[in-house]
């Protein structure tokens, strides 16, 4: 199997799982518990909580708190924004952030919240003209914007917004969802990021399991708890810290420092996926031209759907996506490609390879062999391609048969 979807999800190394695996059955007591053994456990957590500080270098340890993942992490962030400061009700994302990004701030302009949705280029860049422009001093509340899209991989200049956002009014909180960020570039918190008052990001984005997250919380940025239960993580989020993911999540932290290290070989590897794609007819990259994490391309094959070029792929071993996880069950297409006015013929055809360190140049070579059989065959089943001549049907005529 060639996995080419680290976006959605990663492996879990063998060292992580060394790790986690004493928590479960010698190391299992509770962290909040009084007795000797306990503190074990209390240690091990504190220690974790250490690591991720240091791979954000953040200030203290005290600014790391764990959730589930990165989506409680965004609500936490926003909702506990929101009712730490009930007097401001207004937001400014972008239009094409993550659903757990957007579809709160949906739930909160229903709640009364006003949200501006800041557009994209063509190339998936944020409008900085239309940021700036929304910028509310003594109203607005945050600013919610993604650190790198996980469609496209297209970076936004987060130190850059999160610098205008405080210079605009210093009490505008400012959140970045790092999901796609964290692990293949740099988060430096005292030193680029010292404008960004809270960070989200999940373990199984970065080779740690499933259901483990963290959220950086600046010392002193106002936020409510988004979870009651108990005085777990200093009265910030309630519920039994989950000890052995924590810890899986901490090593993970320090193997991807190899994998920041890497990315020029791993951009190496998606430029070749790339130009061998780019050798088939109509074919564009979505996001080209724009700053993109290394391991991340999208790619549209315009006059064919991407779900039956992603069913050729899995025949052929080959695992891609045809964007966010949590949304590829839909049959719209994808909303950061329309923010990106990507045209019909292809906004239904894009499909996003994400690669890991553990990518290969044989599987690279492999994708490019295999898919321009894969095209040309759905070609050949579209209404919009001519068959005879071997190339797109006149859309003129395609609008008449309408």
């Amino acid at each position: 199997m060639i996995y080419l979807d680290n976006n959605a999800t990663t492996k879990v190394p063998q060292a992580v799982v060394d790790a986690m695996i004493p928590y479960f059955s010698e190391t299992y007591f509770n962290p909040s518990s009084m007795y000797e053994a306990a503190k074990l456990s209390a240690a091990a957590l504190e220690k974790s909580r250490e690591t991720i500080a240091h791979f954000l270098n953040a200030k203290k340890s005290s600014e790391i708190l764990f959730t589930s993942c990165a989506t409680e992490s965004n609500s936490t962030a926003i909702r506990g924004a929101a009712m730490a400061n009930p007097v401001r009700k207004h937001i400014i994302t972008s239009a094409v952030e993550h659903p757990a990004v957007l579809a709160l701030c949906e739930e909160l302009e229903r709640e009364g919240y006003e949200i501006d949705r800041i557009g994209v280029n063509e190339k998936g860049e944020l409008d900085m003209k239309a940021f700036v422009k929304a910028l509310r001093p003594e109203k607005t509340l945050m600013v919610t914007i993604m650190y790198a899209n996980n469609e496209t991989g297209v970076v936004f200049p987060i130190e850059r917004l999160a610098s205008i956002t405080k210079a605009t009014d210093p009490k505008i909180l400012f959140h970045t969802d790092a999901t796609q960020a964290a692990g293949k570039v740099a988060l430096d918190m005292q030193g680029a990021l010292k404008d960004v008052d809270f960070l989200s990001f999940s373990g199984h984005k970065i080779h740690a399991p499933k259901g483990v997250g963290v959220l950086y919380m600046r010392t002193g940025a106002a936020c409510r708890p988004f979870l009651y239960g108990g005085h777990q993580e200093r009265g910030r989020r309630g519920g039994t810290e989950n000890i052995p993911y924590i810890v899986g999540l901490a090593k993970a932290c320090e193997l991807a420092q190899n994998t920041i290290q890497n990315g020029d070989k791993i951009a190496a590897l998606r430029d070749r996926l790339e130009e061998g794609l780019l050798k088939i007819p109509y074919v564009v990259i979505n996001g080209r031209g724009a700053e993109r994490i290394p391991n991340t391309t999208n790619a549209a094959f315009h006059y064919i759907e991407g779900e039956g070029i992603l069913y050729q792929l899995d025949l052929e071993g080959i695992c891609a996506s045809s964007g966010s996880a949590c949304t590829s069950g839909s049959l719209d297409p994808s909303h950061v490609l329309r923010a990106m006015h990507i045209p019909f013929t292809a906004v239904h055809g894009s499909i996003r390879f994400s690669l890991s360190d553990e990518t290969t140049e044989a599987d690279i070579d492999h994708v490019i062999e295999v898919m321009p059989k894969i095209v040309a065959n759905l070609r050949k089943l579209s209404p919009y391609w001519d068959n005879e001549h071997q190339r797109p049907m006149d859309m003129d005529l395609i609008v008449e048969k309408k």
